[in-house]
């Protein structure tokens, strides 16, 4: 079928909430993409974040496909072996003590703020407490997400959000300060901001952070839906930092294409915050999932991902350096491991395109951002190849 056949169809069908990109995709084979009039393209996007080992890996591919023919759904009734094995490997590499696995990263979120007002009100014996977010942040599209994310734009057309939400500027600790009252249960930062621009936290920042967190008995929530799982090279962001939170948020790449995510917490959280009755999820952590977040990280751990990621990934930010030198409208290059963003003087989202038809795939963030998330298991050769098409790109403009 031509693909303005099936782009037309969806849009009579799908409700139009994305402005997609012109083209059908069809298949992927490692850290390609092909869509349906057979064109290939370099894929430095991973479903924003969430294809850490590309495409068509057999053991991911063989571990759900094995878990299809045994068991896909239960409910939460009932215990299951894949989701207990997956819980055991999270634990592991989370250095957390006890994991809540949902369908998605807005509802990771989600948990992971009532965890912390359960959290206040055990302590307390009262509710009413507060939470500082960063400006300029993203946490997802559910209202509660919404409510802690540090966007007017994304925010405006669905307010009153959840009250007691105040925000600070990220990496400006005398800004979180200001906001600290007796009210504050919790203070939530991505550990490397994605959508707002990738904007890493600076060490004084994180360190800060947690040393007043401890100091007023507020609980730090790291996000770490999209930096986590090996991105940064490091299993999560913070342990570059040794800033450990109380309570973790993990999806994306944890699932590697499977809807997955997961907010995990300290037992001194577990203890006093969410107990039978005050949260729940009907498809959150089935058989299925399990599978896919037990193999996940059994083969990032078996590969060493973030080894290779730092490798890798330093080679990417030369590669990137050198393009900021030569392009006067490319001003700065910022990130950490394959989690990177060239700041643009010239709209990204006409660059996106304009590499789209080179055979790239990048996305935007910030407005004015190339954000690269690639496959965690690109090579150099696919990082050359990358700055060679942005380079006939960027000759355009």
């Amino acid at each position: 079928m031509n693909k303005q056949i099936y782009m037309d169809e969806a849009e009579r069908a799908l409700l139009h909430t994305y402005n997609r990109f012109q083209i059908v995709l069809e298949k992927g084979e490692g850290v390609y993409l092909y869509d349906t009039d057979g064109k290939k393209y370099l894929d430095f996007a991973a479903g924003i974040a969430v294809q850490a080992f590309g495409y068509g890996k057999k053991e991911y591919n063989d571990a759900l496909k094995a878990q299809i023919d045994k068991l896909c759904h239960t409910s939460n009734l009932f215990y299951n072996v894949p989701i207990i094995n997956a819980a055991k490997r999270f634990l592991d590499i989370s250095h957390m003590d006890r994991v809540f696995f949902t369908n998605s990263g807005a509802e990771a979120i989600e948990g992971a703020v009532k965890a912390a007002k359960k959290y206040a009100y055990t302590r307390d014996g009262h509710g009413g407490h507060e939470i500082i977010s960063m400006n300029r942040s993203f946490h997802g599209r559910t209202i509660g997400a919404l409510s802690v994310t540090g966007n007017a734009h994304y925010q405006e057309p669905f307010e009153p959000l959840m009250p007691g939400v105040r925000f600070a500027d990220y990496n400006d600790l005398e800004s979180v300060k200001k906001n600290v009252s007796e009210k504050t249960c919790a203070i939530l930062l991505e550990t490397v901001q994605g959508e707002g621009g990738i904007y890493p936290a600076t060490e004084e920042f994180l360190n800060g952070i947690r040393t007043l967190c401890d100091e007023n008995d507020i609980l730090l929530i790291l996000d770490e839906i999209q930096c986590g799982m090996g991105r940064t090279g490091y299993m999560f962001a913070w342990e570059k930092y040794g800033v450990k939170p109380d309570i973790l948020t993990s999806a994306k790449a944890l699932g590697c294409g499977a809807p997955v995510g997961a907010f995990a917490m300290t037992e001194k959280v577990a203890e006093k915050s969410l107990k039978p009755g005050d949260h729940g999820t009907t498809y959150g952590g089935n058989p299925f999932v399990g599978a896919a977040v037990d193999k996940v990280i059994e083969l990032m751990v078996k590969e060493n991902i973030p080894a290779h990621v730092q490798k890798v990934g330093a080679y990417l930010e030369e590669k990137l350096n050198a393009l900021v030198e030569k392009y006067d409208f490319i001003t700065e290059r910022r990130g950490i491991g394959l989690m990177q963003g060239l700041v643009c003087e010239k709209p990204a989202a006409e660059i996106t395109a304009e590499a789209l038809k080179e055979g790239l795939i990048v996305i935007s963030a910030g407005g004015n951002v190339l954000r690269m998330v690639p496959p965690l298991i690109i090579e150099e050769q696919h990082v050359d190849e990358m700055a060679e098409k942005l380079e006939k790109v960027f000759a355009l403009f």
